[in-house]
């Protein structure tokens, strides 16, 4: 596609936005892969490309908050829940495994976003929101800030999406030891073995193809 071609979607995408209707049909999405195939239209089309984005995203979420009151929120879960993980070791049964594992969820329920926002900040990536996609995904997320994301090298890109898989991936493994230093039951340390490995499996066998892993694995060709 040339410029010329992509501010043509980029107009067509923004009519559609200005009729209530969604990006289905205008070619945006396409152009915004030609766009990251050529890093010298990013700072002229990604103020543009990001508009567009951002109002898509407002028609779709089901809920957002601002990025710094989510941050904060999601920082404050995640100490919340090494606060119950550490307490558990100092209680009584049933409380010592009832706390361990309210603690681990929360965790598994923060971190996964933190992940993608810590490595995103440090290469450069900005975010706008934290949100609810659906009801039907009801699991939240960070909307980034295109315009960063454009001017982003592709692997810096990749990598911030794999980031919050990763560490999902490695709580269960990583409470293992406090599992131990707690007393907890066998079955619980056995459980977030079968955890960490469950999800493992989730990533190989849905990941790949719809979520995180897909969109690494879309950076990455851009960055070869």
């Amino acid at each position: 596609m040339t410029e010329a071609e992509i501010i043509a979607v980029l107009d067509r995408a923004e009519a559609a936005m200005d009729r209530g209707e969604g990006l289905s049909g205008t070619g945006f999405w396409k152009a915004v892969e030609e766009v990251k195939r050529r890093p010298d239209l990013a700072s002229r089309l990604g103020p543009r490309i990001a508009s567009v984005d951002q109002r898509a995203f407002r028609n779709w979420a089901l809920f957002t908050v601002p990025f710094r009151p989510g941050l904060v929120a999601a920082s404050a879960v995640a100490v919340s829940g090494i606060a119950l993980i550490a307490w558990s070791a100092r209680a009584r049964r049933p409380w010592k495994w009832l706390l361990f594992w309210a603690g681990t969820g929360a965790l598994l329920g923060s971190t996964h976003t933190l992940g993608h926002v810590a490595v995103g900040r440090a290469v450069g990536i900005e975010f706008t929101d934290w949100y609810i996609g659906s009801i039907t995904r009801p699991q939240p997320g960070v909307k980034v800030d295109y315009t960063t994301y454009l001017l982003t090298p592709a692997a810096h890109r990749a990598w911030m999406h794999a980031a919050g898989a990763i560490v999902t991936k490695l709580v269960p493994f990583a409470l293992l030891p406090a599992a131990r230093a707690a007393r907890l039951p066998r079955w619980s340390r056995v459980a977030l073995w079968l955890l960490g490995l469950g999800q493992i499996a989730t990533d190989l066998l849905w990941s790949i193809e719809k979520s995180d892993w897909k969109k690494f694995r879309r950076e990455m060709r851009h960055a070869s």
